[in-house]
């Protein structure tokens, strides 16, 4: 029988909750990269969420957002970023481009431009390469904003970046002062 969109998007909110934030909640068991089992992520699911191998593969193959990744032998699975929970995904720093961007939405700008973009309860701040990526993320949040992130003057002052498997790049903390723009100019319509 046919894996449905709505099986496979039901199944990637669960990996997303599980592999990134709450493996407690099933008693799962990720190694210190994030790795879970995928035979141990199927039985452990069971009472909340019917899984195959067939519809995990599916889940991360088909995900828009490439969020998660499966071992070279298949037998393993983790998200590529967005944890809240402690793992070291193993990237190397890496140059960054000249610019990245970070969508959000107009009601966190005050905060931004005092604090600047602060990780929260994740690992990393989440940057991305292209202005649409990050105007759909900010779209998810409520009125969109892009911010233009001068990465390479970051990087010039021995700030690290790192990027994920799915091309989202990473670093600690963004300071206002390397946001090009936080203002009204940067509104997407």
């Amino acid at each position: 029988m046919p894996i449905s969109n709505a099986q496979r998007n039901k199944a990637s909110k669960f990996l997303s909750f599980v592999l990134r934030h709450q493996p407690d909640d099933i008693g799962l068991s990720l190694d210190t990269n994030g790795w879970a089992k995928i035979d141990e992520l199927i039985e452990k699911a069971a009472p909340k969420i019917k899984l195959s191998f067939e519809l995990i593969e599916q889940a991360v193959v088909m995900n828009d957002k490439q969020r998660f990744k499966l071992s070279d032998d298949k037998t393993q699975i983790r998200a590529n970023q967005g944890h809240s929970i402690d793992v070291d995904l193993a990237l190397e720093p890496q140059q960054p481009p000249n610019v990245l961007y970070h969508g959000t939405a107009t009601r966190f700008l005050d905060a931004i431009n005092k604090e600047g973009l602060i990780k929260g309860q994740r690992q990393h701040v989440h940057l991305s390469a292209d202005i649409q990526t990050a105007k759909t993320v900010g779209q998810r949040h409520g009125k969109p904003v892009v911010l233009t992130v001068n990465a390479q003057t970051m990087f010039e002052q021995s700030i690290k970046f790192y990027r994920a498997d799915n091309g989202v790049w990473l670093t600690e903390h963004v300071a206002s002062q390397y946001l090009v723009s936080a203002g009204s100019d940067c509104l997407v319509e």
